[in-house]
This record gives C-alpha cells, sequence and structure tokens, in this order.
C-alpha cells in the first residue's frame, strides 16, 4: 500500500517522541504495542512530493512521451512500435530523484523512436487515477513494457532488469525489441540478431548504392545492436553484426580487435573503419557523418498548445507558524480515495495494516468533528466485518459516505495551504503526511490512554515493553539534563556487559550434574517424572506434578540406546530389573499412552467396522441384480 502506508506510520512513532519520566510505562511502549507492519510504513513521507498538477515531464520539452488518461491506451495499442512506459507520481521521491536518468534515457534512444519508444504518465494527475488502477499499478516508479501491434488490452510486461541504471534499461529495453517474434516487430526496426560470417562474403561485393558497416563482436556485447537502432532514422546505410567469425577471416579483413566496424563504400571500396575508441558513441557518430547519410524525419513528442492547456496556481497566503486543517484532510483524502485505490481488495498483512491505520486515525485525529466521526465508523465498520478480504470500492463508499450517514464528511479535493510548494512538483502530499505524523505524535503523548487496548495480542499485559534497563535495574543509566530525560551511554554499556556477563550467571533451577545418568538414563526414581504411576504414590499427586512447565521436564528415553541393548550381545548381561524399567519406558511411548483394554477395543471396533462393510456390498450387490433383471422383464 503505497501511501496508506505512508501516513499510518504517524501512529507507530506517535508515542516514541512523546514525553517520558523514567520507570513508568512510556507513550513509546504503548505504541511499540502496535504491529510491526505499522513502522514499515514510514517510508512513504520520505521524499519531497507533490500533489495535484505536478510536471516531472513536460512534452516538447523532454524527449519523454508524456502519455495520461486519454492516450495511454491509443498509444500503446496496436501500435508500430514497442513501449517502455513509467507508471510514476510526482508526490513520489524515487520518481522525482529518477526523473533525470528517465529523461537521459530518452534523449539516449530518441532516434529508436520508430522502434520503441519511452513515456510517462503520472499518476498522481485525478484524471489518471482510474487509468492506473486499470493498469494495476501498485507502486512507484512501475516500469511496463508494451509490444508492438497489441490488439487485446493488456498491463503490459514488468521491467526485469538487476537495477535501473541507464546502460541496463537500454540493454532491456534490446532485449524486450528481440523477444518479438518476425510477424509483430516493428516494422522499421530491422533484425538485431547476427549474421554469419559466411554472409559477410555476399557483403563485400555490394554495390546497391549505400553504405554497409559490419560491427565484429563477441556473444555479450550490445554495441552492434545499439548501433543499429542509432542508425534506424538515417538512410543510405546499412549495419550488421557478426559473432565468433574464426581468426584467419578476422585477420584477412585486419580486424585484431572487438568490437570493430568494417565498412563497405557505395563505389565498392572497403576497409576497416579507424576510431578514437571503440565504443557506442564513437561507432554511431562516424557513421551518420558519413557523405550522403542524412536524416529522416521521426516522430518525436509534440509540445501541447500552452493555450489549451494553462496551468493555472493559486497561491493561498499562510502563517508558517500554524498546522492548516486543510492540509491534514487534503492528505487523508488522497491517502483513501487514491493511493489505496491502486489495491482492487485488501486481505492478509495489507488489510491488517489498514486496520491498525484506521484505529489509530480514529483514536488520534485531532481534526473537524464530521472528520473524526467518519474514521471511526470506518475503523468500527472494519474491526466488525467478518471478511478475510474486503473489496476496496466497500471501503470507498464508506468515505464517501454512500449509506447517507448524518454527521460524517471528508473533501474530496486537494487543497494545500501549509504544503504549497513553489512549484507544483515540491511539497504537496507528503509535506502533509509528515504534518500529519508529528500531529499523531504530539496527541500520543498528551493522550497516552487513547492507545490502550491496540496492543499486539502476543503482548503480556503484566510485562510490558519499557524503555530497558529500567531506573530500578541500572540507576545510574539514566539522567536528567535540563528537567529532561537522558541515557548516560557509558553507564548503559557497563550495565549490559555486568548484565550479560558469565559472573551474572544464576543455577538456580538449572539441572544438577547428579540428576542426569550417564547416556541419558533416568535415575533412580525417574519413572515418576515420565507420567508412570507409582504404586507408593497415588493418583493425584502423580498427576499434580505432571502439570509441571514443558520447560522443567526431563528429557524423553533415547530409544536408540533401548534397540541397541537389543541388538548388541556386550548388553545382554544387563540386569533383569534394568531391562524391565526400559520396557516400562517403551511401552507407552509405543502405545502413545493406551492401555492393553484400549488397544482390544481398538482391534474389534476394526474388525466389525470391515465386517459390516462387507455386508453392505453384498447386500447392494444382490439388489442391483434382482433390480436389473425386473428391468429387463418390464422391458420386454
Amino acid at each position: 500500500m503505497a501511501a496508506a502506508a505512508g501516513a499510518a506510520a504517524t501512529a507507530a512513532a506517535a508515542a516514541a517522541a512523546a514525553p517520558r519520566s523514567p520507570g513508568a510505562p512510556t507513550a513509546a511502549a504503548r505504541a511499540r504495542r502496535l504491529p510491526p507492519l505499522l513502522v514499515l510504513l514510514a517510508a512513504a513521507a520520505a521524499g519531497p512530493g507533490a500533489g495535484g498538477a505536478a510536471r516531472l515531464y513536460r512534452a516538447g520539452e523532454d524527449a519523454v512521451w508524456v502519455l495520461d488518461s486519454g492516450s495511454v491506451r491509443g498509444a500503446t495499442a496496436n501500435s508500430s512500435a514497442a513501449w517502455l512506459v513509467q507508471f510514476y507520481s510526482s508526490w513520489c521521491g524515487h520518481c522525482i530523484g529518477y526523473a533525470p536518468t528517465w529523461r537521459a534515457l530518452a534523449r539516449d534512444v530518441r532516434d529508436w523512436a520508430a522502434a520503441i519508444r519511452v513515456a510517462a504518465l503520472d499518476c498522481a494527475e485525478e484524471e489518471n487515477h482510474e487509468v492506473c488502477r486499470a493498469y494495476d499499478i501498485h507502486f512507484y516508479p512501475s516500469f511496463r513494457y508494451f509490444k508492438a501491434f497489441t490488439k487485446d488490452f493488456t498491463t503490459g510486461e514488468n521491467f526485469k532488469g538487476p537495477d535501473r541504471e541507464l546502460q541496463t534499461v537500454r540493454r532491456t529495453m534490446i532485449d524486450f525489441l528481440q523477444n518479438h517474434t518476425d510477424t509483430d516487430r516493428p516494422p522499421a526496426c530491422p533484425p538485431l540478431g547476427p549474421i554469419p560470417p559466411s554472409d559477410v562474403l555476399s557483403l563485400l561485393d555490394n554495390r546497391d548504392g549505400r553504405y554497409v558497416a559490419i560491427l565484429f563482436e563477441n556473444n555479450s556485447s550490445y554495441v552492434g545492436r545499439e548501433v543499429i537502432l542509432d542508425l534506424l532514422p538515417y538512410e543510405n546505410i546499412v549495419v550488421k553484426r557478426v559473432l565468433d567469425a574464426d581468426e584467419a577471416f578476422l585477420e584477412k579483413l585486419g580486424v585484431s580487435s572487438l568490437p570493430s566496424c568494417y565498412l563497405i563504400y557505395p563505389n565498392g571500396t572497403r576497409g576497416l573503419m579507424n576510431i578514437g575508441k571503440p565504443l557506442r558513441s564513437f561507432f554511431s557518430s562516424y557513421l551518420k557523418s558519413l557523405p550522403d547519410v542524412r536524416k529522416k524525419l521521426i516522430s518525436l513528442p509534440e509540445k501541447p498548445n500552452k493555450e489549451e492547456n494553462p496551468e493555472v496556481v493559486i497561491w493561498r497566503e499562510f502563517d508558517r507558524s500554524k498546522l492548516y486543517t486543510a492540509d491534514l484532510e487534503s492528505g487523508l483524502h488522497y491517502l483513501l480515495r487514491v493511493e489505496l485505490a491502486t489495491h482492487r481488495s485488501l486481505a492478509g498483512a495489507e488489510l491488517q495494516t489498514l486496520k491498525d491505520f484506521v484505529t489509530v486515525l480514529a483514536k488520534l485525529f485531532p481534526g473537524r468533528t464530521p472528520v473524526r466521526k467518519l474514521l471511526e465508523t470506518l475503523q468500527e465498520w472494519l474491526a466488525n466485518l467478518p471478511l478475510d478480504r474486503i473489496p476496496y470500492n466497500a471501503i470507498l463508499d464508506l468515505v464517501n459516505n454512500k449509506m447517507r450517514i448524518s454527521g460524517i464528511f471528508l473533501i474530496n479535493r486537494i487543497k494545500w495551504v501549509g504544503c504549497q510548494g513553489s512549484r507544483p512538483e515540491f511539497r504537496g502530499y507528503t509535506c502533509s503526511l509528515w504534518k500529519l505524523f508529528h500531529t499523531l505524535t504530539v496527541q500520543a503523548g498528551t493522550h497516552p490512554e487513547a492507545l490502550d487496548g491496540t496492543g499486539h495480542l502476543s503482548e503480556d499485559p503484566k510485562f510490558p515493553k519499557v524503555p530497558w534497563p529500567s531506573p530500578d535495574l541500572c540507576p545510574a543509566c539514566h539522567e536528567e539534563i535540563k528537567g529532561l530525560h537522558s541515557w548516560n551511554e557509558g553507564q548503559v554499556l557497563l550495565f549490559l556487559k555486568q548484565h550479560y556477563g558469565s559472573d551474572n550467571l544464576v543455577d538456580t533451577y538449572a539441572a544438577d550434574q547428579e540428576d542426569a545418568h550417564e547416556g541419558g538414563a533416568p535415575p533412580e526414581g525417574g519413572e515418576q517424572e515420565r507420567g508412570l504411576v507409582s504404586p507408593e504414590k497415588p493418583q493425584g499427586e502423580q498427576r499434580a506434578k505432571s502439570l509441571r512447565p514443558p520447560s522443567v521436564l526431563p528429557p524423553r528415553p533415547d530409544l536408540s540406546q533401548g534397540l541397541q541393548l537389543g541388538l548388541d550381545g556386550e548388553h545382554q548381561s544387563v540386569s533383569r530389573a534394568e531391562g524391565h524399567r526400559e520396557v516400562e519406558v517403551a511401552v507407552p511411548f509405543l502405545g502413545m499412552g493406551f492401555s492393553s483394554l484400549d488397544m482390544s477395543l481398538c482391534v474389534v471396533l476394526y474388525v466389525a467396522s470391515s465386517l459390516f462393510l462387507m455386508l453392505m456390498y453384498f447386500f447392494f450387490r444382490v439388489r442391483s441384480k434382482r433390480w436389473k433383471v425386473r428391468y429387463h422383464r418390464l422391458s420386454v
């Protein structure tokens, strides 16, 4: 949950910054009772962001194709080119940080546009919310490939590169193009596979009036394919690549290192290209500069008409020392109606995270009464709903108050005030998350009892989690500086060394060495510890002894030793009394605690049930034959 995850962190850390009193359960301890998943939710508010009309990519200014809800399907469906689309959110810190790399990638492969195009779609735009849901976008940024000539709707193929560096993405684009079949490959994209060395001989006699560049490279190199795509929009030149040519053939052509380019001129002359470095940029630049090699007109992202798409920003004067309800409620609106909408349904850990988050909001959000009542209603509904999976539309109906419940309300648009940025791509949504985070922190410190009863089921109420070591264990570890609690780290280190040192080990309740017989066998009287009834002690006392915690029960007998006693002749001298004792120990294990009468009854019941089944079988068998005879007579 991208942003539902974001704001809920406020609860987990709410009490962490609250005032503490040494030796008593603090608000931080109360907050720790919340599920650990809430700690992960702070990640969504980690970077600067925006809301509304943010623009990380601008058509006509960047080489990136800027798509929206009205153009993405038309662009990617049945297109003559493949597409690589980044679905991003303009408030996402990772997206903002990655934008320069995406722009650089689009510029770097601008000449590949006839084969594959680099695009972006902003899921933070209100008009794009539904289309991002349709494409099943859960995280930002998400990268999807769309093959050429795709007729049916598809959400695309996820980017599968090891990282998102420019070179990695560029090479993955080439792999994606090569995954096309001959029937659906973009028509402007020539074959990217290598030609066999035998075909080079036919190219040497080229007389078709074009340049032919032959790149020799090894199998792991991408240089040849990159140069082929770089020269796509250029006329009067053809680029081929060759792998694994034998040394004699390469020597004949004067090729001494890889990669190298052998150039055949239109007039039939040929020779090895002499360039500064064997790099893609050097090869491509040289070939593009050849006489009569001209660039064709290519399709590029168009710059929108500013008169048709004016970007109006209304600045609201605000006091930086104040906290504005509009920021908090706008953040809640975006989180519940946009971010949460990326999930068609919620179940398991995601659903539990939402429940925990809404619980914290319902108990600590200090906003207007209609909003608080809405959060309380949502929390009560989620808590009482007996479903393991909840569709998002059901949550949205409640947030939108489709039931017409009196007195609940949440704004349905964004209005930043204290979270306004100097440009649309700054601040906004993540600013509101941080403000919500700090607001709930203060509320948790002011009203720590509000979180009572929201702890995890595994929490021991008699041993609550508190900052440790507590003052009663280590008074020297705690100090007060200007009236505020502080830790004396030097004393804490000394305490830890002493507390967990070997000198502090206590052997109380540990088993004495005399209690363990050689080989793990029980000492005299061990029968009682294994639950065997002693004739000298009453049954009630025996039961009481068996109620000891498992941690203090003696180990179970080692059966391998019992078997060894029966198989090894050297152990046949064991006394009859010891042998009798071992038999007594083994009997309850093999019989799983059942008596001889119990085992006999089991056998009798088994035989009786078998006979009953056999009788039923013969009964229905005979009845079936009679029915067949009767039916046959009636038909005759």
